[in-house]
């Protein structure tokens, strides 16, 4: 394992013929079209949808921007929706390799669509497996592997449609997140509360709004990063990591990363200096938090790419927060995008980073 010391612009070069690439996404707009599709008997006419419902997808500005950035690397690209035309597309195409960043909009295996299809038709993709995927995202389960392992996370409870909320013995403060979402989804100012009355009282809120279990977490006190890795193996790279620094938030803000923290008071006309890269660390914490996000990546069998959170609690050690197997790639640097800002302090153009990306999966799969 390195820190993100890239050789050249050319370290990915060694692959000497270009590829045909499919790049398969889920669009803002194409997730809208989802949800309409499957609520078309129930949505009414003018009904405004919830704020953070799309959140996950990508606009026509970072799509844009990926595909061009992996052209740069000599490659032929071609863009495939992740809607129910994606199988039939990709079979027709035959692409040498998907660079999947496909996050759907349904269920706990969302984010597996993509891969189980690329698996069925023996065609390449970039990434982590769909059972990889599917944990991730499945919050509980993850914590529960996670755990198994001995790798420190943050005491939790779970609750679906029906379950008695019995929360008597559990420490608060604590946050209240939907099981299975991803960019801040869910995740609000108010979903940190502070008391038990208060959190059944979120718990059966988040349970109607989104459609799956909510998850109750211990709310740790301390400082929070962000780390961004490539590559497998022994070469896997830990990027600079990233830390969140919350006192650029309103001064009655929680010390989240909320949805209104990523979304509405971090804009690209007005950013927020939230984050610190390369973030602040003594050698020992730097040592920690690496070995952390190294094993925990190596026991969830994650492939290529992943940002890990990580978040110290109130003696000073690294607990995982959430992982991100599929990693958001938005091109600009006021859009304080993680991964590509890693990629940044590491000295990856953006072209850099996704045809780095396309690379180590490639060198994985020959």
């Amino acid at each position: 394992m390195r820190e993100g010391q890239p050789q050249s612009e050319n370290y990915w070069r060694f692959i000497k013929v270009p590829l045909k690439v499919a790049l398969a996404y889920s669009s803002k707009k194409g997730l809208e079209r989802e949800y309409r599709k499957a609520f078309k008997a129930t949505i009414q006419p003018g009904e405004k949808l919830p704020a953070d419902l799309f959140a996950e997808g990508d606009g026509p500005a970072t799509l844009n921007a990926v595909m061009d950035g992996i052209r740069e690397g000599g490659h032929e690209v071609f863009g495939v929706e992740a809607d129910d035309k994606a199988p039939a597309k990709l079979e027709k195409l035959q692409p040498d390799m998907v660079f999947n960043i496909a996050e759907g909009l349904f269920g706990d295996f969302r984010e597996s669509y993509i891969p189980m299809v690329c698996e069925r038709l023996r065609i390449k993709y970039t990434g982590s497996g769909p059972l990889t995927l599917g944990i991730c995202l499945n919050k509980a389960r993850c914590k529960e592997v996670l755990s198994h392992y001995g790798i420190p996370n943050a005491e939790f409870r779970i609750f679906g449609p029906g379950d008695k909320i019995d929360l008597g013995s559990f420490k608060f403060p604590a946050i209240v997140k939907p099981n299975a979402e991803g960019s801040s989804k869910g995740i609000f100012d108010n979903s940190v509360v502070d008391d038990e009355k208060a959190a059944k009282k979120l718990v059966k809120e988040k349970i109607a709004q989104y459609g799956q279990p909510v998850i109750v977490e211990s709310f740790l006190d301390g400082r929070e990063f962000t780390v961004a890795m490539l590559g497998n193996g022994s070469s896997a790279e830990v990027l600079p990591v990233v830390s969140i620094c919350f006192d650029e938030l309103p001064p009655t803000a929680r010390k989240i990363y909320s949805y209104e923290a990523k979304w509405i008071w971090d804009t690209s006309d007005k950013p927020l200096e939230i984050f610190k890269c390369p973030a602040k660390l003594t050698a020992g914490e730097k040592k920690a938090i690496h070995s952390l996000v190294l094993r925990a990546k190596e026991v969830l069998d994650i492939k290529d790419w992943c940002r890990m959170d990580v978040r110290m609690d109130s003696k000073g050690n690294p607990n995982i927060l959430e992982i991100n197997p599929l990693p958001g790639v938005l091109p600009k640097p006021e859009d304080n995008s993680c991964f590509p800002k890693a990629a940044r302090a590491a000295g990856y153009t953006y072209s850099g980073m996704l045809n780095k990306i396309l690379s180590v999966a490639e060198r994985r799969q020959s």
